[in-house]
């Protein structure tokens, strides 16, 4: 009978800790909307946030090509002030005579940039040698020394 006892009670218990269990998850239609409305309005303010920093990039874009239009036109306007106001000896020595020489000499140099090999490599001098990061470089394995006349250092 005592057992019959113990187990009542241990399922009253049990009964008790679910009830207190499921109340404190709350998992009601109410509250199961409302964190859904929450994930929605998230949704809607990093879209709207993505938007403004594209709007942003894309106005720095336009503002910087504006910068680079004005300052070519300051740069044509030295030339050419040059150009009327100094000698031709002077005004060579100071800018170019056409007025893009500047802007088509930086582009020049970056197109060839690209094709600069690394400064950190041995250049060879026929197809056929070996490079400096070949494991043979520089060992001439017609002069290797046989075996018996190889110094042999006494254990210390």
């Amino acid at each position: 009978m005592t057992i019959w006892f113990v187990a009542i009670g241990c399922l009253a218990i049990g009964v008790v800790a679910g009830v207190v269990f499921a109340s404190r998850l709350n998992t009601s239609p109410s509250r199961v909307q409302e964190l859904e409305n929450q994930i929605r309005t998230l949704k809607e303010s990093h879209d709207e946030y993505r938007d403004s920093v594209s709007d942003h990039f894309g106005m720095t874009a336009e503002l910087v090509q504006h910068m680079t239009e004005s300052y070519k036109e300051v740069y044509q306007h030295l030339a050419s002030g040059a150009q009327d106001l100094c000698s031709t000896e002077v005004a060579s020595k100071l800018l170019p005579t056409e007025s893009d020489a500047v802007f088509e000499a930086t582009s020049q140099e970056q197109e060839t940039a690209g094709l600069i090999p690394p400064k950190d490599y041995a250049a060879k001098q026929s197809p056929d040698q070996k490079g400096a990061l070949s494991e043979d470089f520089g060992i001439d394995k017609s002069k290797s020394m046989p075996d018996e006349e190889i110094p042999i250092q006494p254990a210390k």
